[in-house]
Order: structure tokens, then sequence, then C-alpha cells
């Protein structure tokens, strides 16, 4: 076998052992874990607690009894603790957030919906991580001054010493350091060609365990850190390293040795516990005991009076791991469901001993090459592992994964299903139309005198020849948008009425048909009981052989979206619509027009389509939610907000719920996240997704970094400027608003009703003579 099929058989053993590692081991700073150490002035402990539905953070600050709360209404998936404060990743890797611990006070580093944190290392003050996107994987990037990586690098683990940071490439399992210290090419140096699974780093010295699973220590070995007191072959599963010391959990009873700080490191106060994690601080240890997950300090600089060494921290259970929601590779941690509380399962650690036996009889650890035995196993490893990958893509294929989500243009992209309203059965397309009727007839709709059947309360059947004649046979002068199911016409009746009329596109009975179809239903049926001042009222339709055509009331000023966006008012700066208090006011329609469908329609609607080019606007400028092709009816009363199924995703691109969109499940909070793209849009002038210089860019990655760093003015629309001293408070709590209903996961969204309330509080502070929104309470609950 040749050196490079040695090395691609190799890369399935790696990748299953740095699973495993990354839970069980912190350095200095730490990398990813559930516990971490805050070494500088006030020592403060901080864990992500267990057996709560909000995995929250809370911290022990030395000389204070209790623990202090941090963020206690956001889940953290991983935290890691340096010289001032700690750094934490929201669930889901996509945020990442730093809290200087003298004043406990967040601030975010760190957000993409498109590119997700999956480890993340913090030394004395930087801070880095290593990022997945859908093209580019396992890339490293750093914070706080750190000095950054080989842009080209690919790595499958990384960890921060006091100035320094390490990673094991990807590609070689060789180490590579950087930072602004010359100990870091020391360490680089001292590790050679030697091939590794893992990396952590302390002050001045790193640790990692070799592909035949050996400890080796590298760097300043001045109080004896680097002298591994036993080093059998598998023995160690995790490992801290503080400043001078180091310190590792033994795989036979998960108990620790620790060696270095010249020798003050030989307490036996820890000699009993069992340990699942442990994290170092300048000159001591803390560890997640295995029997309660509590956390117990010792060391040398382990001064608290209160809590002596050995003694546990005043903390709650501490998780032994992140909750993930994906399958675990070797299996479920015991207690997982309860410690998760139900939302995801801690990973059992994979035993490296199985993973890569020693094949023959161990050797010091020198060796710069794979052993026959592991390469054989990993030969047989990648074989296994070719087919699982095999049986995944065929269940996706065959489980409808592909193929589920696919894009039309309506006006922009749009995520479309093939059914549209409630569950129906699997029929034919003939009868699912048909039951479709029956159905909207029994629930939604009103029996009036007439020729047919299907005439809705308000409805009225129109002849199609009278709108072609109101349409100038659909001419494209009178062509003035798309909706879900067509395009819509601007006509005029007999009786000088001005409508807006969606002809349905024309065809053969295929499955476009058949979408439009369960489109023009779905309006019809919605729309004939709804009756609000701000949604599009229904004028009436008409039904012939083919054709599918709808009436509404004219929107004279038309598409919020073109006001926004169109290129013939882009470089305008005179619209009505480029004023604050205008786009406020728009937008809090709008969000009634959503509230009312979530909250008063019997049943509730979920629109699922909610987007610039949907908030219509009248002679009036009142603007009105339209086209409800891909609305549903929503949960029952009782319990609308948390209530979810199983769907297939539908939407539009930009403004799709993410979580929607990912899991399939869809709940009203997804709407909420649509008005939020919108609210964004409000504010910058951006579109949903826009070209940036580098590539296309969402507008939730392009403004809700800088509305969390407190950079709002930065990203908000030159058309309308700067807002006046008195329009402050109103621009930032809509922007507040925005940020928290674009939240990835659906429960740490605002309700609608939330929404209603923030977004009238800012438009009243424009009729407040003070223009001060700030003695009133801002919503910002979620589930």
């Amino acid at each position: 076998m040749t050196t490079r099929s040695a090395a691609v058989a190799a890369v399935i053993v790696i990748t299953l052992v740095n699973i495993f590692f990354i839970y069980y081991v912190q350095a200095l700073g730490g990398s990813s874990t559930t516990l971490a150490v805050v070494y500088g002035g006030d020592t403060t402990i901080c864990g992500i607690v267990a057996n709560q539905s909000i995995r929250r953070i809370e911290c022990w600050r030395d000389g204070q009894s209790t623990a202090a709360p941090i963020s206690p209404d956001v889940s953290f998936d991983f935290i890691v603790g340096g010289l001032d404060g700690f750094a934490a990743v929201r669930s889901g890797g996509y945020s990442l957030h730093f809290w200087n611990s003298s004043s406990f006070v967040p601030k975010r580093l760190y957000f993409s919906y498109s590119t997700l944190l999956t480890t993340v290392t913090m030394g004395d003050a930087q801070i880095c991580a290593i990022t997945n996107s859908s093209t580019q994987n396992n890339y490293a990037t750093c914070w706080r001054g750190g000095e950054q990586p080989n842009g080209s690098s690919q790595f499958i683990s990384i960890s921060s010493g006091s100035t320094f940071t390490c990673g094991v490439l990807e590609s070689l399992y060789r180490v590579v350091c950087w930072g602004n210290s010359d100990i870091a090419s020391r360490i680089q140096s001292g590790f050679g060609n030697e091939t590794m699974v893992n990396i952590y780093a302390g002050g001045r010295h790193a640790c990692g365990v070799n592909t035949n699973g050996f400890l080796i220590c590298k760097g300043d070995n001045n109080n004896g850190q680097l002298n591994v007191p036993s080093n059998l072959s598998n023995e160690y599963i995790g490992l801290a390293l503080g400043m001078n010391h180091s310190c590792g959990i033994r795989f036979v009873n998960h108990t620790v040795v620790c060696w270095g700080g010249n020798g003050a490191f030989s307490s036996n106060v820890t000699e009993s516990i069992s340990f699942e994690s442990v994290a170092a601080g300048s000159d001591f240890t803390c560890g997640l005991t295995t029997s309660n997950f509590s956390v117990v300090c010792w060391g040398p600089g382990w001064t608290s009076n209160m809590y002596p060494q050995g003694a546990a921290l005043p903390l709650p259970m501490i998780l032994p791991g992140p909750c993930v929601q994906s399958n675990c590779t070797c299996g479920i941690y015991p207690q997982s469901q309860n410690l998760c509380f139900g939302n995801g399962n801690i990973c059992r650690p994979c035993d490296f001993s199985i993973l890569a036996p020693p094949m023959v009889a161990p050797s010091p650890p020198s060796t710069t090459r794979l052993r026959r035995g592991l390469l054989a196993f990993a030969i047989v490893g990648s074989v296994g592992t070719f087919a699982g990958i095999c049986c995944i893509i065929y269940f996706l294929w065959a489980g409808g994964c592909f193929g589920k989500k696919k894009v039309h243009n309506s006006v922009q992209p749009t995520i479309t299903a093939t059914s549209n309203v409630a569950q129906l059965s699997s029929s034919s397309p003939v009868s699912r139309s048909s039951t479709l009727r029956r159905q909207g007839s029994r629930l939604m709709r009103r029996q009036r005198s007439g020729t047919s059947s299907k005439h809705a309360d308000r409805a009225e059947e129109f002849l199609f020849t009278d709108l072609a004649a109101a349409t100038n046979n659909f001419s494209l002068e009178n062509k003035i948008g798309a909706g879900s199911f067509g395009v819509v016409y601007k006509g005029k009746l007999p009786d000088g009425c001005e409508v807006a009329i969606k002809r349905g596109e024309t065809g053969p009975r295929t499955k476009k048909f058949q979408e439009k179809e369960s489109a023009f239903d779905s309006e019809l049926a919605f729309l004939s009981r709804l009756h609000h001042k701000h949604l599009v009222r229904l004028v009436g339709y008409c039904e012939e052989r083919d054709e599918r055509l709808l009436v509404y009331e004219y929107m004279k000023n038309g598409a919020l979206f073109d006001h926004l966006h169109d290129k013939n008012n882009v470089e305008k700066s005179s619209s009505i619509v480029n004023s604050w208090k205008m786009r406020i006011k728009i937008a809090l329609d709008a969000a009634r027009g959503i509230e009312y469908l979530h909250n008063y329609a019997v049943p509730p609607i979920i629109h699922r389509d909610i987007k610039s080019s949907n908030i219509l606007i009248d002679a009036n400028w009142i603007a009105r939610v339209s086209d409800f092709g891909l609305s549903l009816m929503g949960p029952d009363q009782s319990n609308r907000d948390y209530s979810s199924r199983p769907m297939k995703a539908a939407g539009t691109v930009g403004y799709i719920d993410p979580e929607y969109y990912g899991l399939n499940v869809l709940t009203a909070k997804s709407d909420v996240y649509g008005l939020g793209v919108v609210l964004l849009e409000l504010l910058t002038g951006k579109r949903a997704i826009f070209k940036s210089e580098a590539a296309p860019m969402s507008v939730v990655d392009f403004a809700v970094p800088a509305i969390m760093a407190g950079e709002l003015t930065k990203i908000l629309d030159n058309r309308v400027g700067p807002p006046a001293p008195s329009e402050v408070e109103a621009v930032e709590l809509v922007a507040y608003t925005a940020m928290h209903c674009v939240h990835l996961e659906g429960k740490d969204r605002p309700t609608i009703s939330d929404s209603v309330s923030n977004l009238e509080r800012a438009l009243a502070a424009f009729d407040d003579s003070h223009g001060s929104i700030s003695s009133g309470p801002i919503s910002f609950v979620s589930d």
C-alpha cells in the first residue's frame, strides 16, 4: 500500500478519535467543552447546566457562594475560558459570544447561519475556532488579536496556550503552531513529523496523543510539565494543561493524575474521584465528577477559603458533553435524555483502544509512521465507513430528503411543496382536488345562493372572458407582479373598480398544474374567511377548464420589495418610504396582519411565505399581507406557539426559517423569522440575498453581527440616512426585534404578539415629544 493510500485509509480512524477527544479535554484556555475556567483576576468557574430545557451558562466567582446566571434564556453547546473572560458557542454553532469576567457583559464575536463553529479554543486573549460550511470544512479562524493561521490549512484539532495556538492538520496529521511568541515555532519543531490525532496547549507547552495512542508533550519544561509519569498506549482519555502543569484523566478508572508545577500537584485530594472532564487555570485544575456532575478544583493556585480543594462548588449539575441532534458514532452517553432534557443526546466517547489497538508490542512514542495493524484496521474501517455512507445517502434519497425542496420563481426564488393545505390523503390529482374542496367547504366557506357551490363569503365568481377583457387580454402592459402560482395583472372591471388579477400558469395537467390548483384552492379557502385591515381582500375568482384566477382589491402603491429594491427606486431618496417612521409603520402593519393569522383566525393560519414582495401597500400607504398560496392551518388555539409538525419545506430563499428548512418542522415562529428578515431589509435597504464583494450574502449575516456589536449605524440604508436624535431609540428597538426574530432556533424567537408590541412602542416614539421608549417593557420573550 502506498503512503498516500495509507493516509486516506487512516482518516476514518483519526476523525472518530477526534470525536472522542473534543468532549473530554481542555487546555489552559480550553478547547470546546462544557466546563471553563477564567484564571485572571477573580477566579471564575463556568459551566453549561444539565437537565434544563434551556442549556444556559452559570458561573461561580471566588468569594461568592451562589452561582451567577449568564444569558438564562439562551442555549449553548460549548464554553471555553481564558485570562480575562470566557467564550461560548450558541446551540447550533452559528454564533460565538464573549463575556468579560469583570462585568459579565456579553459581546458577539461571530454570527453566520452558513458557516458553523465546531470547535473553539481560548488562550490568554486570543480565541480561535474551526469552521464548517457547505463548501469549506475544518478551516481555522481567530479573534481578539489572535494571529491567523495559514488560510489554506484544514484542521482536525486546535488548542491555545498563553500567546499561541496549535493545530493538527487534517491532511498530514502534523502539528503546526502560530502566534506572537517564539514558543509556537519551538513546539511545532518539537513535534516534527510526528503523526497526531489531537493537540492541547498550556502556558508554554503542548501535549497530544499520537496515532499509536501515546501521549507526547513538547515545549518548555522548567517545572516538569512535560514529564508524563506513566505513558502506556491509550492510557489517557482527557487532558488539562495549565501555565506550568499538566493533568490527564486515566482511561481505566477516570481518575486524574497531574505532573509539573515543581511537584506541587502531588496532592492526593482527587485520588479516589472519577471525572468526566477537566479544565485548567494557570496553577490549578477543575474537574467535573462522574458521580453527580459537580465541579471540584485543586492545586497550589486554588485559594478559596469557602470551598477548599476537593470541595464541590455551589453550581448546578453541569453537562458532561454537548447535547447534539445528530447520530452518535459510538453510542449515547448514559442518562443522556435526562441530562439534555429530552432535546438531543450526549455522545458516548469513542474508545481509542478499540479504534486503533496496537498490533505489536508498544514502543516509545517517537515513531513517525502508522503501524501495519493500524493500517489494516484503517482499511477495514474505511470500507465499512464507505458502505455506511452509501447507506446514509440511499436512506436520504429514499426518504425524500433529496428532491423535497426545490426552487421556483415568485418574484424571488421560492421553496415549494406539493401539498399546501392541511394534511391530505394520497390520492390521484383529480380526487385530491375535489377532496380539498369538500374539506374547504366544511371548514372555511359558507354557502350562498348562486350557480356554484364554490362561491365563498363575499367572493364573486367571474367569467374568464370578463377578466380577459379587464386586463386587455392579459397584456404585458398590465402585468404588475407574480404570486405563488401565477402572474398578477392590473385590471378594471365594467363597474370601473380597479383590481389585481392573479392568473395561474396555463398548461396540461402536470405536476405544475397540480401545484397551481393547490395554491388556488388554498388562497380561495383562506381569503374567503379572512377580513382584516392588514390582509389583502379577495374580491372574487374564476374557475373554467384549466384556468384558475383570483381577483383582489388593487394595491395602488405596489409591493414593499419594489420600493426597497426595484431599479427605478433604488437611487431615489425622495420616496415616502424613505423615512424611518414610514418604514416602521409598514413593518407594524405587516406584523399586525401576521398576528391576526396566528392569534385570531379560527383555526389559526401559518403563512409560510412572509417576504417584502408579499407585503403590499394601498393608496393610503397602509401595508397588507398577501399571497396565501402556501399557507397552512396552524396549531390549535391552546398551544399555537409551541406545537409543531413535520412538513415539507416551503417558502422563499433568504426568508425561509432555517430550522423549518433543515428539520421540516413547521411552527408559527417560521413566520416570525420571515418578518425578521423583512425588518432587516427595511433597516439596511439590502435584499434578503444580495451580491457582496466576495459572494452572495444574506441580509441576516450582514446585519446581525453589526447590531450585536452596537454598530447599527454602519448598516443603515443611506437613502434614509442616520436617525435623528429623537428616532435613535425607535430604530434600535426595531433592530433588536429583528435580531431576535431571526434566531436560528424557533424557541429563541419572540412571538408575533411580542414583535407587534415592540414595533408599536417604536412607532409611538415618533409621536412622543421626548422620543423615548425606555420607560416601558420591551418584549423579547421566547418559548
